[in-house]
C-alpha cells in the first residue's frame, strides 16, 4: 500500500510539473497605436505566427486611437510596453519625469503617413490650409509632431485638431467636420483608388521627420527594471517577426486574414509604404536633430543631455 501511495504521489508531482511547464509562458501587456498599420502589426503577426510563443511569451494587446493614449497607458503602468509612441511625445514625457524608457525604434521615416482632402476640395496643398482644420491623432503622437512641423516649416495658419484614428478622420472629412484628415495604409487605399479622397501631403514633406525615427517602442520604467529578461525576450521575438514579415510569404497571408483584406492589398501596403529598414528596431536615426527639434516644437523645454538620453534609451542588444 505504501508503494502504491508513493507511486501515486510521484505521478501527481509529474503531472503538476507538466502542467506548470505547459503554462510557464510570461505574459506582457501591450498598448498599440492604430490597429492594422503594417508597422504596428509586428506583435500581432508574431503572436499569430507562433513566434512569441516560441520565446515563451503571451501578449495581451489593446489598441488605442493614437500614441498619446498608448504613452499614457505605459506611464500609468496599466501596460508593460507601448508600440508606436511618437518620438517627440516620448521625449517630452521623459523630460517631465514620466517613467518611460525606449526599448526600440518602431518606424523610421514618415512616408507611410498621409494627409488628404475630399476629392472636390479646393485645398491643393498644405499652403491652402489657412483657417482650415488639419487633423492629427492624439497629443504627443507622431502625427501631432508632423503637423507641428508642418505649421512651422510652411508658416501655416491652419487649425491643428486632434481627431483620433484613421476611421474617425475619414468620417469627419467626408462629412465636412474637418478639412484635412490623416491616414496610413492600408486604411484609405480603397477611397484613394475610387477617387473619393486626394492626398495633399505625406509625413516626409515635414523636413524634420524625413529619414528620421518618428515612432518608438517604449516600456514602463518599473516594468523594465523588474522584468528586464522578459522584455529582452520580447525584443528578440520582435526582431524575428520583422524578418519573417519580409522573407516569408505566409506573413502576408497572416496579416491579410487578420485584417480581412486581400493579400494584394497587404503586399501593396508593405512594399509601397514600408521598406524593411523603416521598421528595424535597433537604431534610432537622427537623434541629434530630434532632440533639437523637440525644443523648437515645444515638446521639451531644453535639449536632453547625453546622460538623460542614456537613461531614456535602453534598447536590448540583438
Amino acid at each position: 500500500m505504501r508503494k502504491n501511495l508513493i507511486a501515486c504521489m510521484l505521478a501527481t508531482l509529474t503531472l503538476f510539473a507538466n502542467v506548470t511547464g505547459a503554462s510557464a509562458d510570461d505574459t506582457l501587456k501591450l498598448a498599440v497605436g492604430q490597429r492594422g498599420n503594417w508597422d504596428t502589426s509586428v506583435s500581432e503577426i508574431g503572436q499569430l505566427a507562433g513566434i512569441f510563443k516560441k520565446h515563451g511569451l503571451v501578449l495581451e494587446i489593446v489598441y488605442t486611437n493614437g500614441a498619446g493614449e498608448t504613452q499614457q497607458a505605459v506611464i500609468s503602468g496599466s501596460v508593460d510596453i507601448g508600440v508606436a509612441a511618437g518620438v517627440m511625445g516620448v521625449l517630452g514625457a521623459y523630460s517631465k519625469g514620466a517613467p518611460v524608457r525606449v526599448i526600440g525604434a518602431e518606424t523610421t521615416g514618415a512616408g507611410d503617413l498621409y494627409w488628404y482632402v475630399k476629392i472636390d476640395s479646393p485645398i491643393r496643398s498644405l499652403k491652402d490650409t489657412d483657417g482650415k482644420t488639419l487633423g492629427y491623432s492624439t497629443n504627443g503622437s507622431s502625427t501631432h509632431g508632423i503637423v507641428t512641423a508642418f505649421m512651422k516649416q510652411y508658416e501655416l495658419k491652419a487649425k491643428p485638431t486632434a481627431m483620433g484614428g484613421p476611421s474617425a478622420n475619414l468620417t469627419a472629412v467626408m462629412s465636412g467636420q474637418v478639412d484635412v484628415g490623416w491616414a496610413a495604409p492600408p486604411f484609405g487605399l480603397d477611397q484613394l483608388d475610387q477617387k473619393q479622397i486626394r492626398i495633399i501631403a505625406t509625413g516626409n514633406d515635414a523636413a524634420a521627420f524625413k529619414g528620421q525615427t518618428v515612432r518608438l517602442l517604449i516600456a514602463n520604467a518599473q516594468a523594465l527594471q523588474a522584468r528586464k529578461a522578459v522584455i529582452d525576450r520580447y525584443m528578440k521575438a520582435y526582431r524575428e517577426t520583422v524578418n519573417y514579415m519580409y522573407t516569408d510569404p505566409n506573413a502576408l497571408k497572416v496579416y491579410s486574414e487578420w485584417l480581412k483584406i486581400s493579400e494584394a492589398k497587404a503586399k501593396r501596403t508593405r512594399d509601397d509604404f514600408f521598406p524593411r529598414p523603416s521598421v528595424e528596431p535597433d537604431q534610432i536615426t537622427g537623434l541629434d536633430t530630434i532632440v533639437k527639434d523637440a525644443v523648437d516644437f515645444k515638446f521639451t523645454a531644453t535639449e536632453l543631455t547625453k546622460a538623460q538620453l542614456e537613461e531614456l534609451i535602453q534598447i536590448p542588444p540583438p
